[in-house]
């Protein structure tokens, strides 16, 4: 099992902040919005690039990479800063590009980018097509696994708990989706417009093999992953309990900023807390 010195993780919470400062960046450059969901999961792109996914097999697009979607692809701007982050996006290209018309880096989450597997943005999308590349590899006799990385709100889509049973009846124990439990969506707390608690229950109840943590923890985070990959014969699933705009005072737990860029002021004050 996989332990990570207290140096190591000291480096990766450094790579998830890196990437936070360059998304807010690259939000502020454009009054781009979408930037507190961006931050929360941060923590879990720098565990799954730095430590489980084979960055050298994505870019050479090698049909045995692991493949990553990211389903709630308006936070797009803390995946493209992480593909940065380990040089699979030029980061130089990246802030000159965001969100500019005739450009392929759009604001949400587009495969013609180099690492991105799959367009998203349209709620409830990745994890049935990410059920199709798990099976697919089940059917071809291939390794690679499939990351899912999903909203709580947009748990609310049905298409998702169609895939979640899809999943559990093909036994598709290569298939790991994190759920991004930040507690909020675009019109409030996620208990107050419709709750799914207990979401670990349920997806018990549904046959996923399931971890719950703080998903802001590195070792967290890398211990759930540890654990799932440990067991067979099950879907996997992390509910990651995050803080939605993690790592930035005034946008934590702020549904303000699940719509808004940071202005100058701010984009200073975060990146000072960031660093």
């Amino acid at each position: 099992m996989k332990e990570l010195k207290s140096e190591r993780i000291d480096e990766l919470h450094a790579i998830a902040n890196r990437a936070r400062a360059l998304a807010l960046t690259l939000a502020h450059n454009v009054n781009e919005s979408h930037s507190a969901g961006a931050l929360s999961m941060a923590d879990i792109l720098a565990v799954l690039y730095s430590e489980y996914i084979d960055v050298e097999k994505v870019k050479a697009e090698s049909p045995e990479r692991d493949r990553f979607i990211l389903s709630k692809g308006h936070c797009c701007a803390s995946l493209y800063a992480m593909l940065a982050e380990v040089g699979i996006l030029d980061r130089d290209e990246l802030l000159k590009n965001f969100a500019q018309n005739g450009t392929h880096y759009y604001a949400h989450a587009t495969h013609t980018l180099p690492g991105v597997e799959l367009s998203t943005g349209s709620l409830g999308h990745g994890l049935p097509v990410a059920c199709g590349m798990a099976l697919g590899a089940k059917k071809s006799g291939k390794n690679f696994k499939v990351y899912c990385l999903v909203g709580d709100g947009e748990m609310d889509e049905g298409s998702n708990w169609e895939a979640i049973a899809f999943a559990a009846h093909h036994r598709l124990d290569n298939l790991y989706l994190i759920i991004d439990k930040n507690q909020m969506q675009a019109l409030g707390d996620t208990k107050d417009v419709l709750s799914l608690d207990p979401m670990a229950d349920k997806l018990r109840a549904f046959n996923w093999d399931v971890e719950e943590i703080d998903g802001n923890n590195i070792e967290a985070i890398v211990n759930a992953l540890e654990n799932l990959m440990n067991r067979s014969g099950k879907p996997k699933v992390i509910v990651a309990n995050t803080i939605k705009g993690k790592g930035v005072s005034f946008m934590e737990h702020n549904l303000k900023f699940h719509y808004s860029a940071p202005k100058d002021d701010e984009l200073k004050q975060a990146l000072e807390e960031l660093a």
